[in-house]
């Protein structure tokens, strides 16, 4: 038995470590937009903006794209195709101060410092992927690539909402924030499809700017995907290696040599089982 509860703890040990594969990925194109240039292209601008239509450069929002086909094959080659699912997945975003004239908050601190504001932002999934994230900068406003004026052709009824997140206002730091499972979202990261976000304002104060993919390789966008085995494969690594525990218990049992007794000891247990009669 202790073998057995031995090996049963082996075993579900070695199931855990199948249990938290992480792939850590950064985009393949992102841009913003802003609404006070609503006709230029900024995705090779070097940030990503969002902030609330009230402020006196306009609203900005984001979008970003990943590609996920290597995270599938990391995890068919790991687990079988369709032998795993999701458990989490994060967007984390690194803030940078707003060091140019386009952006909300540049010039706005104490000394003319640029400043972010704290406030809220939504981040959507998108069912359209054929978004041009173009070469525009603000230096230079590029003629192709999506434009503010180019978001009603990207954005639909099928699209899904992620979640509403507090930014708080820094101009340095990364924050993870932690993305709702939705059904579409989902299924596009399992099928190792470009899967592509949208980034707005959700209130009426928030301005924020954070680094883009061309920013230092701690400094990008960053998609976190946790991944498992499905229950059935987990249940069955462990019931096998249970029942080789079963099998290599019973295997010693016959092997072992048979219990020889002395003459005493047989004379002894015999007299137990018949013990002679009285007259």
């Amino acid at each position: 038995m202790q073998l057995l509860l031995l090996t049963s703890a082996i075993a579900l040990a070695a199931v855990a470590t199948l249990d938290a594969q992480v792939i850590a990925l950064f985009p393949s194109e992102d841009v913003f937009v802003s609404s006070a240039n609503a006709t230029f292209n900024y995705g090779g601008g070097g940030g990503l903006a969002v902030s609330a239509a009230g402020l006196p450069r306009g609203e900005f929002a984001s979008l970003l794209r990943f590609d996920l086909a290597a995270a599938k094959s990391s995890f068919d080659t790991l687990w079988g195709a369709g032998a795993w699912g999701i458990e989490s997945i994060t967007f984390t975003l690194t803030a940078n101060p707003p060091n140019n004239a386009i952006f909300n908050g540049n010039g706005a601190g104490p000394g003319g410092s640029n400043v972010n504001t704290a406030g809220l932002f939504s981040l959507q999934w998108l069912a359209d992927d054929t978004w041009v994230e173009g070469a525009g900068t603000p230096q230079a406003p590029g003629a192709t690539g999506l434009t503010y004026s180019g978001l009603s052709a990207v954005l639909g009824g099928s699209d899904e909402a992620l979640g509403t997140f507090s930014f708080n206002g820094s101009s340095t730091g990364s924050t993870a924030y932690p993305l709702a499972l939705t059904p579409a979202f989902s299924a596009d990261v399992e099928a190792g499809n470009p899967v592509s976000f949208f980034a707005q304002p959700a209130d009426a104060s928030v301005a924020m700017v954070v680094n883009s993919r061309t920013g230092g390789i701690f400094a990008r966008p960053t998609l976190t995907i946790v991944a498992v085995p499905e229950p059935a494969c987990a249940t069955l690594a462990l019931a096998g290696l249970l029942m080789f525990a079963v099998a290599r218990r019973r295997s010693r049992w016959r092997t072992r040599p048979p219990v020889q007794f002395s003459k005493t000891e047989v004379r002894t247990e015999s007299l137990l089982l018949n013990p002679p009669r009285k007259c």
